[in-house]
């Protein structure tokens, strides 16, 4: 298949985005947590409250970014293909290398004393379950394994769609992106209580809104280029002001906060977030290059190997940069990040040369 070359752009983005992300995270997890937030958060002073609101803010769009390269390319998937081929095809991409990963991040920190015996012994014996302690970054792998479960379902309703059905859709999963707003302000609504979680946009939200999303883009967006330009502009600016101040007007320095609550305009089907990612891929969409430059193929192609390794390196990082060396918040979070970003390329490019690494790195 010839490689689509703004897609190749997107990936390499989103990949060094998920790292600034949680270098963020080390300056307002609450004492105690590990690289990446806690239940809990804690801003030390103005500062770090300002440069966590806008690297991390901005950032909000890596996830769905993913999700949105994932179906473009998949969804619908091939009409001669039946759903076990999908399956099989999927699962040898994905399943080995998350595995390998799985079971490193439950032993290989108790070298360093990062672990304990106990607590890699819980890791090991749930790893069916969830993912380890110190491998929260790999909540990830679970929607991206379901949206691929549900692809064969949902691929027929694409095919024969037409693009007015799938805008009511859409429509439909904008609305749904509201409901954390409407629960903070106006409590459960349409069909919420304590004992159903399931309100009547239930099958209209999440992250199968972006793969609706991602095909109506690829499919139905006769767009041009200029008008791509400018309501991308304008949709990723606006999303990401949202976005940041969702963060910034709560975060208050020195007072401990519950994540999920100063996190709720930083969850990724938040109608602020649609607005950023749809815009940033938007933008990419006008990239007109016949090829893309060779680094960026092959940073393409290591992608999800260095996603999957990356808490490893970033730990390093954040004791240099934040701890040993004391750099400024506003340095030293691009640091990690491009650090890390440069340490796993470099560790995943020497794996790609072992034989059979597919099945270490993908």
């Amino acid at each position: 298949m010839k490689r689509i070359v703004f897609l190749d752009y997107v990936r390499v983005f989103a990949c060094f985005l998920v790292m600034l992300v949680h270098a963020c995270e080390n300056y307002y997890g609450a004492p105690g947590s590990t690289d990446m937030a806690g239940p809990q958060s804690f801003l030390a002073d103005e500062t770090d409250r300002l440069w966590v609101s806008l690297f991390d803010g901005f950032s909000r769009m890596s996830v769905p970014l993913f999700m949105i390269v994932s179906a473009y390319l998949l969804v619908p998937m091939k009409e001669d293909e039946s759903a076990w081929q999908f399956y099989r095809r999927r699962a040898l991409r994905i399943l080995p290398p998350m595995g390998f990963f799985l079971v490193l991040y439950a032993t290989l920190p108790l070298l360093w004393g990062q672990l304990d015996a106990a607590t890699a012994q819980t890791d090991l014996s749930r790893l069916l379950l969830n993912f380890p302690t110190l491998a929260g970054h790999l909540w990830f792998m679970y929607p991206l394994i379901g949206i691929y479960l549900f692809t064969p379902v949902v691929s027929p309703w694409l095919r024969k769609v037409s693009a007015r059905e799938e805008r009511f859709f859409i429509g439909l999963f904008l609305l749904s992106t509201c409901i954390p707003y409407l629960n903070r302000w106006c409590g459960e609504v349409w069909g919420q209580c304590f004992w159903n979680e399931y309100h009547m946009l239930w099958y209209f939200s999440g992250y199968l809104g972006y793969v609706v999303l991602a095909h109506y883009i690829r499919v139905h967006l006769a767009w041009s280029r200029r008008r791509r330009l400018a309501v991308g502009a304008a949709a990723m600016a606006a999303g990401a002001v949202l976005t940041i101040l969702s963060f910034y007007v709560q975060a208050v320095p020195g007072v401990l906060h519950d994540t999920p609550v100063l996190e709720i305009g930083w969850s990724f089907c938040t109608i602020n977030c649609v607005l950023l990612t749809t815009g940033a891929f938007l933008l990419f969409t006008c990239i007109r290059q016949a090829e893309a430059p060779r680094v960026v193929v092959e940073l393409s192609k290591l992608s999800y190997g260095m996603y999957l390794m990356h808490i490893f390196w970033l730990g390093l990082w954040v004791a240099l940069f934040k701890q040993t060396w004391g750099w400024p918040t506003a340095v030293a979070i691009p640091a990690i990040a491009a650090c890390t970003f440069v340490c796993c390329y470099a560790t995943t490019k020497l794996l790609s040369r072992v034989p059979g690494s597919r099945w270490l790195i993908g």
